[in-house]
């Protein structure tokens, strides 16, 4: 695909986020932000069998950081726990599937950072 086909998948997915959504009664909730450029990102999800059985975000920021938090959750649901904590910025990157410098990776990985440590506390919140 071309450069301009990724940015227009991108577009798409802020225009018309997967996803965005509140999961009432969510086996986690959790909030990040990005300080250095204003994105916001809340994940909540519902774990069923150590999968992801439902996913939801809200947020408000760039483009790049609210497309990459729909994206990641259609990635995510179904997967596995320990699938979604191994994620890295890597695979965050290639599901963009634009050039990201450095400051552009991080409004990117924001709703993976967010998703992650939901899980991390859902799972410590299990072992009480």
């Amino acid at each position: 695909m071309s450069n301009a086909l990724y940015q227009e998948n991108l577009v798409e997915h802020f225009k018309y986020p997967q996803n965005k959504k509140t999961i009432p009664e969510a086996d986690f909730t959790v909030a990040d932000h990005n300080p250095s450029c204003g994105d916001r990102i809340s994940m909540q999800g519902i774990i069923t069998d150590n999968l992801l059985a439902d996913v939801g975000f809200d947020g408000s920021g760039c483009v790049i950081s609210q497309a990459a938090a729909s994206m990641l959750t259609e990635l995510c649901l179904g997967k596995t726990i320990p699938a979604i904590l191994a994620l890295t910025s890597s695979d965050i990157a290639a599901l963009v599937a634009i050039p990201l410098g450095p400051t552009r990776l991080k409004c990117a990985v924001l709703s993976l950072q967010a998703l992650q440590q939901g899980l991390r506390d859902y799972l410590a919140s299990q072992s009480l």
